[in-house]
């Protein structure tokens, strides 16, 4: 069944179509969800949220661009959401374990498996990793972060430098055990 078809039979209301477009897409979206959530637990529940929204609001959907992507964007604002309800000094978090000096090569993510990196991304402090997921992940840029977060551009990429110093620090620090 294409996307059209599947957003169609969903405005009718039909179950079965609502199960088909979970199951389409709940792999690629938790995927998303984990990568802002602390936990697999938090994630779950950003998941659901974010299906709820999107049945909520599949009628606003325009059909103008990727259906996916539509779905993306709504994750991506839902983690952003339960990000600040859950703190709301999210952007202010402690940033005293980021602040080593960056030194590592590069190369050594290369090596690394998708799975030890997203993992290493998921345990940032949560500033770092909203900014980090927002840039390096998603695409956006840091005026767009920045109006999203309701931050200044420049806190956007000072977040984006730490959050990436803290990650190559992370890294090589695993090399060299």
């Amino acid at each position: 069944m294409t996307d059209d078809e599947l957003i169609d039979k969903c405005l009718q209301g039909d179950q079965r179509a609502q199960k088909a477009l979970f199951e389409k897409f709940s792999r690629k979206m938790m995927s998303v969800c984990m990568r802002y959530a602390p936990d697999r637990e938090q994630a779950e529940d950003v998941l659901q949220d974010g299906f709820v929204k999107v049945f909520n609001h599949l009628a606003t959907f325009k059909r103008e661009g990727s259906f996916e992507g539509w779905i993306r964007r709504t994750m991506v604002n839902t983690s952003l959401d339960n990000l600040r309800k859950k703190r709301a000094d999210v952007i202010d978090a402690d940033i005293s374990e980021a602040e080593y000096l960056a030194g590592s090569d590069e190369k050594v993510v290369g090596k690394m498996r998708v799975e030890e990196l997203m993992k290493l991304i998921q345990d940032m402090p949560p500033g770092y990793r909203a900014v980090f997921n927002m840039y390096a992940i998603e695409g956006y840029s840091h005026q767009e972060i920045a109006d999203e977060l309701g931050v200044t551009e420049s806190t956007s990429k000072t977040q984006f430098r730490k959050a990436r110093t803290y990650l190559m620090n992370i890294i090589g620090e695993r090399e060299n055990i």
